[in-house]
């Protein structure tokens, strides 16, 4: 059975059969056609992403079902129809968009495809530049969807009626084509129900724009507009790493992490008073201070357009904002000003909520297991393809698109025969796009899903009885000195980590970025104080992305490594190392 918590508007009902429109203390949600015969992977929830109209489950065998808030309460949730497996959702009052894990955008949306908003188009396919087509990630706000490109630009697609695309509204009012907005991008963040977003580049530097009537965007008081139509760079934000951005439509949440401070994860609003969690409002970020997070880091968190809740490390589930249909799940429907502590039932390992997620919508909020999800190798060699700075060679298909691939991957899987890259070149420059990137697929991942008649023209140049893990062994392992390794030196003994797997283990999952220092004779010595068995650990996870069953972790192991987080990059939607070993 899936482990997941629903309170708040059930509207209808559709999510809970047999129980009130409002259900104001979390229970247990459970889908209509569960099946406990179900492989595990078609049960474990990945993702929620909820809005006023529609809310979609991600699964974490890459597919998703849709829920749609309307008057026939005996409606059952839809599966959506999408070819390729879904990596994220994202729900917006107006908009749907799926990210695939090839890097392609679906959405829908009358801002999106007004002559046929219910279904679901390739708004990636619709950037200019056919070179900078794979997508990343996603967001969505109340009327426009943000894209964030592997070449790290963004581009904003749908409504920009309050600016929210970085445009004069009176000059591009609505697009139906993704717009450039910003280059040097890392991350972006708006809203469900938001009419503002925010972009951070490499640099930590913030800009935003869009609307700011309530003084939602946190600029300072000396910004007057109630729409800010270009994109305006912070001069004042609060010290720290920014990691996580959240908006209401009248308030914004960022979470900052300082690793000076205790706690050293901190959350900061700005904008209207009844939502922010402040009791007051405020023109610029400021700290939400409660004896709730006295030493407590904040884990997780969400914000809908009005209402916001938290996980702590401590095991707390806290909330603030409106609570009109019973969505902070405090048993009754009054409305917070500042944070409180919920109870909560009782939950999966002992009431332990490390890998438990939050996903707040527009009126209703769900809490729900979330184990830790990692793709593997052969879904890293997929996205690590498409890192176009990662690649040295290119392919041109039949409608001029490129296609970035690793030349020395390739060799091991065409028989390491120079002759089969160019028949690839050939076969792929008669492909369209959709039927290359099937092609690709197919190289990776041995695939065998693709078209029977496709496979038909690669299969005599594709070593494809050879298991793509032992490709990548051979290539990780090979002792070629142009390979790049990373050497660790530990208790006078050398272990090598081939530089592109470490690559594979960081840059491509989010919240886990390998942090390694490297001097001239590339050495790396972040781990030489780690003892032997947590050492074997690391070792083991570094290559397997799993921890060994036999393996037992004491204490000692967890404090050790936990100790060492640092060589983490840590994202409250991603588990780390020590959620792992817990």
């Amino acid at each position: 059975m899936n482990d997941c918590l629903f309170f708040g508007y059930n509207t209808n009902p559709i999510f809970i059969k047999n129980k009130p429109n409002k259900i104001k203390k979390p229970i247990q949600f459970k889908f209509e056609n569960e099946n406990e015969n179900e492989n595990e992977n078609e049960k474990q929830i990945k993702q929620i992403s909820s809005s006023y109209y529609s809310t979609i489950f991600l699964f974490k065998n890459g597919k998703a079902i849709e829920y749609l808030n309307e008057n026939d309460s005996n409606q059952n949730p839809e599966k959506i129809q999408i070819e390729e497996n879904i990596q994220k959702v994202t729900v917006g009052e107006q908009n749907e968009a799926i990210l695939t894990i090839e890097g392609n955008v679906f959405a829908k949306g009358y801002n999106i495809n007004p002559n046929n908003p219910n279904e679901f188009i390739n708004i990636s396919s619709l950037i200019e530049d056919p070179n900078d087509r794979i997508i990343q990630d996603i967001v969505s706000g109340f009327s426009s969807v943000y894209l964030l490109t592997s070449n790290q630009n963004s581009y904003g697609i749908g409504s920009n009626s309050f600016g929210q695309l970085g445009f004069d509204s009176e000059t591009i009012s609505k697009t139906e084509k993704p717009i450039l907005m910003m280059k040097n991008v890392s991350k972006i963040f708006s809203g469900t129900g938001s009419f503002h977003v925010f972009l951070l580049n490499s640099n930590q530097e913030l800009f935003a724009c869009g609307y700011n009537e309530y003084d939602q965007i946190g600029l300072g008081e000396s910004i007057e507009e109630t729409n800010i139509h270009k994109l305006t760079q912070f001069q004042n934000i609060p010290k720290g790493k920014i990691i996580d951005i959240q908006c209401g439509e009248y308030y914004s949440i960022m979470l900052i992490e300082n690793e000076n401070e205790n706690p050293k994860r901190k959350l900061y609003s700005c904008g209207n008073s009844g939502l922010n969690g402040l009791d007051t409002d405020t023109y610029e970020f400021t700290e939400i201070k409660s004896p709730l997070f006295e030493n407590d880091n904040i884990r997780d968190f969400s914000v809908a357009n009005s209402h916001t809740l938290i996980l702590t490390s401590n095991n707390k589930l806290i909330g603030f904002g409106y609570n009109d249909y019973g969505q902070l799940g405090t048993g009754d429907t009054n409305n917070q000003l500042i944070p409180i502590q919920i109870e909560l039932p009782k939950l999966r390992f002992n009431e332990n909520i490390s890998n438990y997620h939050i996903s707040c919508g527009f009126n209703n909020s769900f809490l729900y297991y979330s184990p830790p999800s990692f793709s593997n190798l052969e879904e890293d060699l997929i996205k690590l393809f498409r890192r176009k700075e990662f690649c040295n060679i290119s392919f041109k298909t039949e409608n001029g698109e490129i296609i970035k691939a690793h030349k020395l991957i390739l060799k091991y899987r065409l028989n390491q025969n120079e002759n089969q890259i160019e028949k690839l070149q050939e076969i792929i420059s008669k492909k369209s796009i959709k039927e290359s990137n099937q092609i690709f697929e197919m190289i990776y991942s041995n695939n065998s899903k693709i078209n029977p008649k496709l496979y038909s023209e690669i299969k005599e140049i594709i070593n494809s009885n050879e298991k793509i893990e032992e490709t990548i062994k051979r290539i990780y392992l090979n002792e070629n000195e142009n390979e790049k390794d990373f050497i660790i030196e530990r208790k006078e003994k050398q272990y090598k980590f081939p530089k592109l797997i470490l690559i594979m283990r960081s840059e491509l999952y989010r919240g886990m970025f390998l942090s390694v220092t490297e001097d001239k004779s590339n050495k790396v010595t972040d781990y030489s104080e780690l003892s032997n068995k947590s050492f074997q650990i690391f070792e083991y996870w570094i290559y397997s992305n799993q921890i060994k069953e036999e393996i037992q972790i004491t204490q000692e192991i967890i404090d050790e490594l936990e100790t060492g987080i640092d060589y983490f990059q840590l994202n409250q939607t991603n588990p780390n190392l020590f959620d792992l070993l817990i």
